[in-house]
């Protein structure tokens, strides 16, 4: 009998008291509109009431310290697992995170490197590493040097010390000899002190004869010598003055063995000297004992002394400081100084050029090298008397002159406000720290080896490399029985990564660099490490920014999930992933308050048979996102990005025709957000500003001319706090408070449009401070919102509410959708028009007073495009955006191209990099980035229309996936389309 999670009277947020049945060990998608409820019903409710459980198994003190979800309304969840939520979310903002530490993957190699790691002298290049007593008297007496050996301890010497002092010294602790520059002399004996320049001065601690024992003729050349296990009485001596020598000499012992055998020979003595301390022989250079600790960035005793673990610096650079060097000082060539108008300032400057004999009306490109650096760097120790004239005063001094640079880098390093400090970074630019060279680690982690590599070197390959090299080490006996496991871990780790479609990523990549799918599937793969049975995994859409090549890699990922005895929730919207579920559940028919409901549920077959499923006539071919009926031709105007090599990209030169519907493909880690959001974006941002493009990487920038404008729309929240709203961020609060404020009876009582403020004091409700709502702390128990009692979530207080507008209170204009919203101001176009743009979008569901954090962040988007379609017009605006369809069911993003290409119609020109293959077919002109991604990416491939890419000599992999789109051939029954237009079905068998 199958096993059920079964849902029932499910009412959270715009669920319509809905029963649903969740099959046990199967991968289920839920699907639907864009605001249909998909994430209510899995996110809200069924997480939300699994975690809640979880929670309250706990005792009280245990619940205190753990993250709370309220109780999901609902009548009855029966059947429930533990659940675990794999959400999307960006990349952290922690510039010390990498993939590395986020995967857990980095712990491992510390632990690696802490316990097998080999050290070689950064300065020499000589093997470091310590020796016990014992390895040193084995060693000693295994080497065939003599038959006498003295045993030395190194005793520190300077020119500055009183060497009569320390051999008084030497003779209290019982000691009768010294070597001195290599010779050995009776204390008494011992006048001249070592060599000023290299000289050495040693104890001598012991001399012992190699034989067997102290009998007659073990000093004879030529007798015999006994094995290390022979010499009992050599080997207990040896071991107390070994003992001794490292006492004496800070952990360094230097066996001698004479010439000739004898201790008092003037020729070349052979010694060997040991340390009981990783040290260089040769250098006297002390490293560490090894440390997990030494290995990370994130600890003071691994990071970089300069850095401070972070790879890079903040550094003033002279092209931002002195953007244009053809104007002088007076015309303001110097940026920082350029606004600055006070008297004494520029009597400063004036007594500069005097002393050392410049113009300030020269332009500082003609100025002298060296009067270059005074302004930029100052005068060093060089003092220069001031004199300031004031009004009735004259003031005079000597001092310094500090230089823009040095002034700015003191002012960034030692401010403590934020806002000096974010008026510095405006001539300042990251540069990789010079003395980690972007690895992070302090010198001595970075020169400990394994494999002939570095830790750093581990962490900058690629995940396939760094597998090979985990899988590859030769290890002796005793290091496979130290290293086996953490080996296997992290082989494994690797592999997990790799199988969700992530091989392009290193292992030192920052994660604040990743999408959200990336950072979503990073965590996935950690989960799949923990090889749990019977849990219900709930996954937000995971194949964002995957190409349809790795969306397979990632599809058998979560079969593999589901085959270990797991269940698998999916929201989704990807076609393949909802052909490749063993359950679809579509929440619809449409958004807002218009969704909610249970429209279809069963195998995908079912739900492409069913009229009523909207889903299911795109799965069934019933329905499907037409071609374009003609596509536009390429123009004369094109921008054209010049040797451009950031991240992977190899000296790109590319051509983006304006005026067009762009879309820019690829494998995932190809090269795209490098080109468009890393490249193209500041470079055309930075041009029509007319700044340099000096600290960008890439050689030139063309084509900008054509161009007024340039935005990029990305997901980020359009505000943080619960006050921002769809109505505040399109501008139709403002003319909304105008009309109530022209109402007879608020003009009569003297309300402006301030009154009509839910941020400002007197109009709003100051019990809950225009919140609606009020937090009550429950301390060990969840923090519970409750409507605010006094305006009954209004957010205004009483008199407010009397004002009305068409019978409508400004708290009730609040709850309107944006679909009734239009219809209610149809008669007054500076509303209607700012609201229309966001219903063509497919946000009509969304209220006007919405919170802007409860927004995704596909509809944060969204919400952006139609702001930008309902204020200035396009005109000659570049609009970048990064995948757009994130979030989007098919008839969304039927609506979303409509919205695109009337940016374009517009004047505008619109560049999508994107891997939803529906949108990619609509796109007047493709840019195809690959072949692979990470190292193996960042060219150009394919440039054309779709069918353009088609015809090329090598496809590529968009190409192949592209073909049955355009040829119509990508429905048929349960199967979808694979390469080269072949049709397939998944099914558990083939998974």
């Amino acid at each position: 009998m199958q096993d059920w999670i079964r849902i029932k009277g499910a009412r959270q947020n715009n669920l319509k008291n809905i029963d649903v049945s969740i099959p046990k060990h199967k991968l289920v998608v839920i699907t639907g509109p864009s605001g249909a409820g998909k994430s209510s019903l899995a996110f809200d409710t069924l997480y939300a009431e699994g975690h809640r459980r979880y929670v309250e198994s706990l005792s009280p003190s245990a619940r205190q310290f753990l993250g709370q979800l309220e109780k999901p309304d609902l009548d009855s969840l029966e059947g429930l697992s533990p659940a675990i939520a794999v959400q999307q979310r960006a990349g952290t903002p922690n510039p010390r995170s990498t993939v590395g530490t986020a995967s857990d993957i980095h712990d491992f190699l510390r632990l690696l490197f802490a316990r097998i790691g080999k050290a070689v002298c950064y300065r020499c290049g000589a093997p470091v590493g310590g020796h016990s007593v014992q390895e040193i008297v084995d060693g000693t007496l295994a080497d065939p040097g003599g038959s006498r050996l003295l045993v030395c301890a190194p005793a520190p010497w300077s020119p500055e010390l009183d060497f009569q002092a320390l051999l008084d010294r030497f003779r209290r602790d019982g000691f009768v000899r010294v070597r001195v520059d290599g010779q050995v002399h009776l204390l008494e004996d011992a006048a001249t002190p070592p060599a000023q320049e290299e000289g050495t001065l040693e104890i001598v601690v012991d001399r012992i004869a190699l034989g067997s024992g102290e009998g007659p003729g073990a000093d004879q050349p030529g007798a015999e010598r006994p094995g290390p296990d022979q010499r009992g009485p050599d080997k207990q001596r040896l071991t107390e003055a070994v003992e001794l020598a490292l006492e004496q000499g800070g952990g360094l012992v230097n066996m001698v063995f004479p010439a000739s055998g004898k201790s008092g020979n003037s020729g070349e003595d052979r010694s060997v000297t040991y340390s009981n301390s990783p040290r260089c022989a040769n250098c006297g250079i002390v490293y560490p004992q090894p440390h997990p600790n030494q290995f990370s960035f994130n600890s003071p005793h691994g990071a970089c002394f300069d850095c401070h673990g972070l790879g890079k610096k903040m550094k003033v650079s002279r092209e931002l400081v002195v953007p244009d060097d053809s104007k002088s000082l007076a015309e303001g060539a110097i940026a920082p100084w350029e606004k600055k108008t006070s008297q004494s300032f520029h009597q400063t400057l004036e007594q500069v050029a005097v002393h050392f004999g410049f113009s300030i009306f020269t332009p500082f490109a003609q100025l002298e090298e060296q009067h270059q650096n005074v302004l930029l760097h100052g005068s060093g120790e060089e003092e220069l008397e001031f004199t300031f004239e004031g009004d009735d005063s004259t003031h005079r001094y000597s001092r310094p002159f500090e230089g823009v640079m040095e002034h700015l880098e003191r002012r960034f390093r030692e401010t403590d406000s934020a806002a000096v400090r974010e008026e510095m970074r405006r001539y300042m630019h990251t540069q990789v720290c010079p003395s980690c060279e972007g690895k992070r680690l302090r010198l001595e982690s970075l020169h400990y080896r394994l494999g002939e590599r570095t830790i750093a070197e581990v962490t900058g390959l690629t995940l396939p490399q760094a597998r090979g090299w985990a899988e590859s080490l030769q290890l002796d006996a005793t290091e496979t029985v130290i290293a086996e496991r953490i080996l296997q871990e992290t082989a494994s780790r690797l592999g997990f990564l790799i199988e969700v479609g992530l091989d392009y990523l290193t292992l030192e990549r920052a994660t604040d660099s990743l999408s959200s799918g990336e950072s979503q599937r990073i965590r996935l793969a950690t989960q799949i490490g923990s090889a749990l049975s019977g849990v219900i995994y709930i996954l937000d859409e995971p194949t964002i920014g995957l190409h349809q090549r790795d969306t397979e890699r990632l599809l058998r990922t979560l079969m593999g999930l589901r085959d270990a005895g797991n269940t698998v929730v999916v929201v989704e919207h990807d076609r393949e992933t909802m052909l490749a579920a063993d359950h679809l559940i579509e929440i619809g028919p449409h958004a807002g308050e218009e969704g909610g409901r249970l429209v279809a549920e069963g195998p995908p077959a079912s739900l492409a048979a069913n009229p009523d499923s909207l889903t299911g006539q795109y799965l069934g071919g019933h329905r499907a996102i037409p071609l374009p009926r003609k596509r536009r031709p390429v123009s004369w105007q094109k921008l054209r990005v010049i040797g451009a090599t950031a991240h992977n990209l190899t000296g790109l030169d590319v051509e983006i025709p304006l005026g067009l519907f762009v879309c820019v493909t690829g494998p995932s880690g190809s090269g795209k957000s490098t080109l468009i959001l890393d490249t193209v974006y500041p470079a055309v941002r930075a041009s029509l500003r007319g700044e340099t493009l000096r600290t960008l990487d890439l050689e030139e920038l063309k084509g900008f001319e054509y161009l007024e404008r340039v935005i990029h729309v990305d997901q980020g929240p359009i505000g943080k706090s619960s006050r921002s709203n769809p109505a505040t961020y399109l501008g139709v609060f403002g003319p909304v408070r105008e009309q109530f404020a022209s109402n007879p009876e608020a003009r009569a009582r003297g309300y402006t449009p301030r009154r009509f403020s839910f941020n400002v004091e007197g109009g709003r409700c100051e019990t809950c401070q225009g919140e609606g709502a009020k937090r009550i702390e429950m301390h060990f128990l969840p923090d519970v919102f409750v409507r605010c009692d006094v305006c009954g979530g209004s957010r205004y207080n009483r008199e407010t509410l009397e004002i009305r507008y068409r019978g409508k209170t400004i708290g009730d204009i609040l709850d309107l959708t944006l679909t009734e919203a239009e219809e209610f101001f149809r008669a007054l176009p500076a509303i209607r028009t700012r609201i229309l743009p966001a219903i063509e979008v497919g946000l009509g569901y969304l209220c006007l007073g919405q919170p802007a954090n409860t927004l995704s962040g596909g509809e944060a988007q969204r919400l952006k495009i139609a702001r930008e379609l309902g204020g200035k017009e396009p005109g000659r605006t570049l609009y970048l955006l990064d995948e757009p369809t994130t979030g989007l069911h098919f008839e969304d993003i039927e609506r979303l191209l409509g919205v695109l290409n009337q940016l374009v119609r517009a004047g505008g020109s619109v560049v999508v990099i994107e891997h939803n293959l529906d949108m990619i077919k609509c796109a007047d002109h493709i840019i195809d980035m690959g072949p692979e991604g990470g190292q193996g990416g960042g060219r150009v491939v394919g440039q054309g229309t779709p069918e353009d890419l088609l015809e090329g000599k090598h496809r590529s992999h968009t190409a192949r996936y592209l073909a049955p789109y355009l040829a119509g051939e990508i429905h048929h029954q349960s199967g979808i389309a694979g390469p080269e237009g072949k049709v397939f079905a998944w099914s558990r068998k083939n998974s």
